[in-house]
């Protein structure tokens, strides 16, 4: 079972996911210390779905980001490029419109999303900037980008905490929880490596969007970021 390397070549990212997507909601939950629902509620919240409101939930996984959306009303489309976990989604979520896609190359028409929305996903993409630009291109004008992703803790002192739990527990912790601890290892280089709050900010914008901004939860370990298309 393979593990993907910090280049984020996709044919490793998604074969990778492909082999922990049974169990991948159970140890995500183990390994956020039960804090993962509670940062999809505020997602959730950030959105704000109605009935009536078209949104396309990237990296959907499984569909456990999709599924409050739907329950609100909105038309969404979990979308994904794991073949593994959308397997895994259909089986758990059957009533959900899981479909192929890769956020690079996106199979969906200019302007037709009222809200783009990603979880714990753009950091995969081997190419954040296009992957933005894409999310831009389907997304109505007036309409938002909603991204929940790991980020810089706020607070210096709880930041190298985190820093080493997640290089040093998280993987022990994957060992004994995951079919492929190897995956694990990966995702804590990647959440490590990742811009902190204010360098994704400069990203989004760079991309296009305006009026953007962010909500820190768990003291920052998790940034909500949110942006306009003009």
């Amino acid at each position: 079972m393979s593990r993907a390397n910090m280049d984020k070549n996709p044919d490793e990212v998604a074969a990778m996911f492909d082999g922990v997507a049974k169990r991948y909601d159970l140890v995500n939950d183990l390994l956020s210390l039960g804090q993962t629902k509670a940062w999809r509620r505020a997602t959730t919240a950030i959105i704000a779905p109605k009935a009536g409101m078209k949104i396309l939930d990237l990296a959907a996984g499984t569909g456990s980001s999709s599924e409050p959306l739907a329950a609100a009303g909105a038309d969404v489309i979990p979308a994904d490029f794991s073949e593994g976990m959308l397997a895994a989604g259909r089986k758990a979520r059957p009533h959900l419109p899981f479909t192929f896609a890769d956020a690079l190359n996106l199979p969906f028409a200019d302007g037709e999303f009222d809200v783009v929305t990603i979880s714990f996903g753009l950091r995969n993409t081997s190419d954040v900037d296009k992957a933005l630009g894409e999310a831009l291109r389907v997304t109505k004008k007036g309409g938002r980008i909603v991204i929940a992703e790991f980020s810089s803790p706020t607070w210096a002192p709880f930041r190298k905490l985190y820093t080493n739990y997640l290089m040093r527990s998280l993987p022990a912790i994957a060992k004994k929880t995951s079919s492929n601890p190897d995956a694990y290892i990966y995702l804590a280089e990647s959440i490590r490596a990742w811009p902190n709050q204010k360098a994704l900010a400069a990203k989004i914008e760079a991309a296009g969007w305006s009026q953007v901004g962010w909500q820190n939860l768990t003291f920052g370990v998790v940034a909500v970021h949110r942006g306009v298309k003009g």
